[in-house]
């Protein structure tokens, strides 16, 4: 019996056909690797001085804070850090 491309039921027809994707370049799962870049990154910004602050905010003031940023060519994270220091600075 010949084999069809249109058979895809007989497993055992395409056993050795090259998976489709990127080839597995490094031995640790994705899960190990991102808990690794995450804990490097965490290093990196200690270890210039930054820390972790988190907030809630409203969802309109983010949005505020957002479109700002985005008029300014800043990430939201600098624009607040830079509304923060102006009013540390001027009080």
């Amino acid at each position: 019996m010949a084999k069809q491309d249109s058979d895809c039921i007989t497993i055992d027809l395409f056993a050795n056909m090259p998976r489709v994707g990127r080839p597995r370049t490094n031995p640790l799962s994705r899960e190990q690797q991102i808990r690794i870049n995450k804990r490097n990154q965490l290093k990196r910004d200690r270890s210039s001085g930054l820390r972790r602050v988190e907030l809630k905010l409203h969802s309109d003031l983010v949005q505020k804070l957002e479109e700002q940023a985005i008029n300014k060519g800043l990430s939201r994270g600098q624009l607040i850090e830079r509304i923060l220091s102006e009013y540390i600075n001027n009080h």
